[in-house]
């Protein structure tokens, strides 16, 4: 991942962003074509710390077959985005761009015991159950164990251990505070949601370039 300086977040900030995501495109070399598809996941880590990536794939997805435990994999997770007029600038001269946040995590993939595939399942739901709150969680004793078997057989658990951690977070940072400010407020008055969450975070990492707007 190509990342300027101004752009670059140290590697935590980077982990707690995929971490929180837990969505992203899984990619693999074939031998003679990429083959990826969008997985959600959770990380853990190995006792030494390296962390790791879970995430399940149905048994027949391509992926299944080229977890060999040494090729390395890419596992690409973005946030939002946003595209911003050059008009917007208070400065003369600007051009167009695209404000974003992403990850990527590289390193070999390996396929899942049968043990190490129930644990990642229940998991994984276990995660994303907790941002239904206070919704009480599924858990997978709600199946039977006869379909809970048959849903396990039809999936392929793996795990990508990182053995490296990029991120681009690119919110402006190199502009000025009066350009980051008019930006960043000009996004906030977009209808999508992905112009809205570029400005809120513009805000939250440089609360300084709007310490002269009017309360309201």
């Amino acid at each position: 991942m190509y990342t300027p300086p101004p752009f670059k977040p140290d590697r935590a900030a980077s982990l707690g962003f995929a971490d929180a995501r837990g969505f992203g495109t899984v990619c693999a070399w074939d031998g003679s074509k990429p083959i990826a598809s969008s997985l959600p996941f959770h990380l853990g880590a190995l006792k030494d710390g390296t962390p790791q990536a879970f995430f399940h794939v149905a048994r027949n997805n391509p992926l299944a077959k080229l977890a060999d435990g040494t090729t390395p994999w890419l596992l690409a997770v973005n946030g939002p985005d946003a595209y911003v007029s050059a008009d917007w600038y208070v400065s003369p001269e600007q051009v167009p761009t695209w404000l974003y946040q992403a990850v990527h995590l590289t390193g070999p993939s390996r396929v899942l015991s049968d043990a190490e595939l129930a644990a990642q399942a229940d998991a994984l739901s276990a995660k994303f159950e907790q941002w239904l709150l206070p919704k009480t969680p599924w858990t997978s004793d709600k199946m039977t164990a006869g379909r809970l078997e048959a849903m396990r057989k039809a999936i392929v658990g793996i795990v990508m251990t990182i053995d490296a951690v990029e991120g681009s977070f690119k919110l402006n940072q190199h502009k000025s505070e009066a350009d980051y400010a008019a930006v960043a407020t000009r996004l906030g008055e977009q209808p999508d949601i992905g112009s809205q969450q570029i400005s809120s975070l513009m805000r939250q990492a440089r609360p300084q370039a709007f310490a002269g707007e009017p309360q309201t």
